[in-house]
């Protein structure tokens, strides 16, 4: 794109923004916020984590690697303290507080150890991940998430419904971020 897609306007804030302001106004205790390329000059423009609050910034310096290893670099920071991690992802504008809440609580209800949203008939992000599959994460490489774990142990598998509405588009393309700009005018 260009430019960091985290750094691109998003409305009132930054598209990384919209989803920190989200994340921070949920039931979610901490946030880990991993960064990785150009993390200096994305930790610069953001607005959230200067204060003391549930923000954690940590810096991924083996991005390169892939996935995997942001995966990772906030999976260890947390690891010790939580018997759940929600993997959010910093490039989806529709997010909301109300859906990570929703998430969590259906999730938290269910006792599986894996949960995901449904979004019209499938799975979809954030996904939350149990303390039984923390060391399957750390065997993670390269550019994959946990997406085998919810086809591999489907039936440990807790999906919410997102409720009608919910878009669960992420900006991948600089074509995607001008149809999001324009549901914004």
């Amino acid at each position: 794109m260009g430019t960091p897609k985290q750094l691109l306007p998003a409305g009132h804030a930054l598209l990384l923004e919209r989803v920190l302001e989200q994340a921070l106004h949920s039931d979610l205790a901490h946030l880990v916020l991993v960064l990785g390329f150009q993390a200096h000059e994305i930790r610069k423009k953001i607005r959230y984590g200067r204060e003391r609050s549930r923000l954690e910034m940590v810096e991924n310096r083996g991005y390169e690697q892939g996935m995997s290893s942001s995966i990772l670099a906030g999976l260890t920071r947390v690891e010790k303290h939580y018997d759940h991690v929600m993997i959010l992802l910093g490039d989806m504008p529709y997010v909301t507080s109300g859906i990570i809440n929703r998430l969590l609580s259906g999730y938290l209800d269910s006792g599986l150890p894996l949960g995901a949203l449904s979004v019209r008939g499938r799975r979809a992000h954030p996904v939350i991940i149990g303390k039984a599959f923390f060391p399957a994460l750390h065997r993670l490489k390269g550019d994959h998430g946990a997406r085998d774990f919810f086809v591999a142990y489907k039936d440990q598998v807790c999906l919410v419904d997102a409720g009608e509405g919910y878009n669960d588009v992420d900006i991948d393309t600089y074509e995607e971020y001008l149809a999001f700009k324009r549901t914004l005018e």
